[in-house]
């Protein structure tokens, strides 16, 4: 879908209020940026990138859903991460220097701007602070990528779904009721996240509804009993 001017004027008035990364740069390396700064539409079900590709830009993603995913063998999708509005992907392979490890495609209709590779690396050169963002950034990732390998490879399918409910907790929060989970999934997409089948991760919450630990309408979770489900996450 092509962009309109107007579309993509709104999408650079939303980044500069809650873009984290443009508060480190100054007025000039602002500017420079929003020149550079391209706006893409993509549809339900579409790929962003596919592994393999070569990065040549930095993404965000203004609107929608973005899942990160890496095929099996068996053709099955595992998602390694969820991404939320306002929040970058794809970047570890853009400073790496190498072909993406994943795909990403699009979970929803989705709005993403990218910047160019040269120009992210102009700014960085310039910015210590910037530098210094992208480092913690990274450094984080891989902290929770380690924690999210051993959980998924050692814990027992309960421990997983916890593992996997906490997770999206902790990254997309609850709604306004401050108990259910601010993002609605299917429940393939949750058992493909909590690395189990479809089946399972049916069968594991509905003994966590049972318990009355989590309730479910529909694709929406309301937790009930978030300590419970800490401990059966910690136990595994």
């Amino acid at each position: 879908m092509k962009p309109k001017p107007e579309d993509s004027l709104e999408v650079l008035n939303l980044l500069k209020k809650e873009w984290s990364l443009l508060s480190f740069l100054t007025l000039e390396q602002t500017q420079y940026l929003q020149k550079n700064i391209s706006v893409l539409y993509f549809q339900k079900n579409q790929i962003i990138y596919e592994e393999g590709d070569l990065p040549t830009q930095l993404m965000c993603l203004v609107r929608g859903k973005v899942h990160v995913f890496r095929r099996t063998c068996t053709g099955k999708h595992q998602i390694v991460r969820m991404i939320k509005p306002i929040e970058m992907f794809a970047y570890r392979a853009f400073f790496a220097e190498e072909k993406y490890l994943t795909s990403a495609l699009a979970s929803s209709d989705a709005v993403v701007c990218t910047i160019p590779r040269q120009v992210i690396l102009d700014l960085v050169l310039q910015n210590n602070c910037l530098a210094m963002y992208f480092i913690k950034l990274l450094a984080v990732d891989l902290g929770q990528s380690d924690v999210r390998s051993v959980n998924l490879t050692q814990k027992h399918l309960r421990g997983r779904l916890a593992e996997a409910l906490i997770s999206l907790k902790d990254h997309y929060g609850y709604e306004k009721d401050t108990s259910t989970l601010n993002i609605a999934l299917t429940r393939k997409d949750l058992a493909n996240f909590s690395n189990m089948t479809t089946a399972n991760a049916i069968r594991s919450l509905s003994q966590f509804s049972e318990e009355k630990i989590i309730s479910i309408y529909k694709r929406k979770i309301t937790i009930l009993d978030e300590k419970m489900l800490l401990k059966i996450s910690q136990m595994g």
